[in-house]
């Protein structure tokens, strides 16, 4: 049996074309700060429902099989807001928000936590907040222009995406930044 790990997450992909060009838009506003920021591509842009880590790959097979069988129907969220954690005068990462929808992305939330829970993976430690992440912030270097524009953009309306599928996907480090990878899926119900 391999002993190999993968490095994986449980995600909701934002595939919606126009709410993806709106999200890259206003990455590429941040950029303009000259502030010193590691962007999110485009087509890595998502919403975690679970960082899991490291996980051997018998483990990440079960959890797929798992992953399979949950039941769910599609739904929207409306991506709204830019905001940073941890706070303003710190900010580390930059995110798009979510508005409309939470309660339906907890309650995938809660359904994988369980899953995870059975399985032996301890429980998330911070409290599940959706978002998306846009950039990171790797240094101190130009925040207070950085901070201005993301109070200008604080109401962006990014628009609405549907929720239809939640995705494991492996994520490989690279100096260039993270490739990801889809390993499995459960799609909503028709």
């Amino acid at each position: 049996m391999s002993r190999e790990n993968l490095r994986v997450f449980v995600a909701i992909d934002i595939s919606d074309p126009n709410v993806l060009d709106r999200l890259s838009r206003i990455r590429d506003l941040l950029l303009e700060s000259k502030a010193d920021l590691k962007p999110v591509a485009t087509e890595n842009m998502h919403i975690t429902l679970r960082f899991i880590g490291e996980t051997p790959i018998h483990l990440v097979n079960n959890i797929c099989d798992d992953l399979g069988n949950i039941e769910f129907e599609s739904f929207k969220i409306r991506i709204k807001g830019v905001g940073v954690f941890p706070n303003i005068a710190r900010p580390r990462v930059i995110w798009a928000g979510v508005s409309q929808g939470v309660e339906n992305l907890s309650k995938l939330h809660d359904i994988v936590e369980k899953i995870l829970r059975k399985h032996g993976i301890p429980p998330q430690r911070e409290k599940f907040i959706p978002h998306i992440t846009l950039a990171r912030v790797k240094s101190g270097r130009n925040i207070s222009r950085l901070v201005k524009i993301i109070e200008s953009i604080a109401d962006t309306d990014f628009g609405e995406a549907v929720v239809d599928k939640i995705v494991l996907k492996r994520s490989i480090l690279t100096p260039s930044g993270p490739i990801y990878r889809d390993i499995c899926e459960a799609k909503a119900r028709e």
